[in-house]
């Protein structure tokens, strides 16, 4: 099934943000996550030529969020240069830039309004991790009724190994075609945006 013209798609690209690639504190992620950016830039670039919305939606938690109870460590403080989308994407102020108190980009940030408002009926995933924040957008746009595609160049995860898994675990799935597995390359030959 090829998407009619009719669909808007949004590109949503999550957490690709300062505190995962600094150097200093040696995230595993930032790794494998840096093959991603030319991608995903690309993607910016065929989604400007058609003013199709471009979000970039990042973590912003705070440092008494129920989250870090557990073990994973404070980062990505709302407020802070750690929680800003890193330099290398291709943003631009007319994209929309939406701090996320949790995984999903969906959650408690008013991005299903945004979308209706801008007439988006498909929501393109980017980011990481693949296996929990991306993983979430994509099954919530489902759940409030929006077409999603993983994409899977433009995702990352701590290991190839669960990247792989995540990916093939959902590129059969009884969603399809409301939930689609694509590179990129097949989303823009998809989509028509030749």
């Amino acid at each position: 099934m090829t998407y009619q013209e009719n669909e808007l798609p949004a590109l949503i690209i999550i957490d690709m943000v300062k505190d995962t690639f600094d150097d200093q504190k040696q995230y595993p992620i930032a790794s494998l996550a840096r093959p991603t950016i030319d991608p995903i830039n690309y993607l910016i670039g065929k989604f400007r030529t058609r003013d199709w919305p471009v979000v970039f939606s990042t973590d912003a938690f705070h440092r008494q969020d129920f989250i870090f109870k557990g073990r994973l460590n404070p980062h990505s403080l709302a407020g802070t240069r750690g929680a800003e989308v890193i330099d290398e994407l291709d943003r631009k102020d007319e994209d929309y830039w939406l701090p996320k108190p949790r995984f999903s980009a969906f959650f408690n940030t008013g991005l299903e309004t945004w979308l209706r408002q801008r007439n988006v009926t498909l929501c393109a995933v980017a980011g990481i991790a693949t296996h929990i924040c991306v993983l979430a957008t994509v099954l919530d746009a489902v759940c409030h009724d929006f077409k999603a595609v993983l994409l899977e160049d433009c995702t990352a995860s701590y290991s190839v190994a669960i990247h792989k898994r995540t990916l093939d675990n959902y590129r059969r799935n009884p969603l399809f075609p409301l939930l689609k597995v694509l590179t990129s390359k097949e989303f823009i030959t998809e989509i028509n945006l030749l």
